[in-house]
Parts: structure tokens; sequence; C-alpha cells
């Protein structure tokens, strides 16, 4: 394996390309990485994760680079814009809404069992 890997998240596949307003593209297995994750998501203006999400392990940090929205901690709702890091701890379920200009996140994730240890948590925020 070389030492280092170049990848465009831009242009890994879609993993929800059914959906003009939602984009999220997984970069870990493009990096060859042993110990990081990273991914794109874009989300349309006042679109919503259709679900939320915690970990068993691994951390996560969400960077907004690109827009503004919120985001849902548990039972706490978080107005973000861009640049905003936010460090998530595993077992916390979180989700993301698009602000009116849409918005767009790089997330990070530490090392994470071979078979992944996302918990997918349905029906996490609705109105």
């Amino acid at each position: 394996m070389s030492d280092y890997t170049i990848t465009n998240l831009r242009e890994i596949d879609d993993s929800v390309a059914d959906n003009t307003e939602l984009e999220a593209r997984f970069g870990r297995k493009h990096l060859n990485s042993e110990h990081l994750g990273v991914s794109f998501f874009r989300y349309g203006p006042n679109v919503r994760s259709p679900m939320g999400h915690s970990h068993r392990e691994q951390e996560e940090v969400y960077v907004v680079i690109n827009g503004s929205g919120r985001i849902k901690l548990d039972d706490e709702i978080v107005e973000v814009r861009q640049w905003d890091t936010i460090r998530v701890a595993p077992p916390t379920v979180r989700a993301f809404e698009g602000g009116p200009d849409g918005l767009e996140v790089i997330a990070v994730g530490s090392d994470r069992p071979e078979d992944g240890d996302g918990v997918r948590a349905t029906d996490f925020w609705i109105d």
C-alpha cells in the first residue's frame, strides 16, 4: 500500500443517488485508510436527514463547509453555519437539516469495527 492516497469526494458514487436533495459520499474505502473515514454530505434547502444515527465505538467530527442549517444531538437542536466544527461522542444520536440555502458537511470518523458500528435511529427527528 502506498504511503498516501488522493481521492475526490465529489467523484465517489452517491449513496443516495435516487434523491436529488440529499447526497452522501463515503470515502473511507477509497482512501485505503486503516484508521479514518471521511465523507461528504449535502442537504438541499430545508431538507432533513431521513433518520438519525449513533455509533457503538466511533467518535465523529463534522465540519460545515458551505451553507447553514441545524443538527439534532439527542434531544437538543443546534443551529450550525459555515466552518462550525462539531465533535460527537459515539452514543449521541445525530441528524442534520439544511437551512434555506442548503448545507454541505464533511464528516471525519475514527477507527471502527470492520463491519461498522453505526446504529440507525428511525423516526428520530419528527415535527
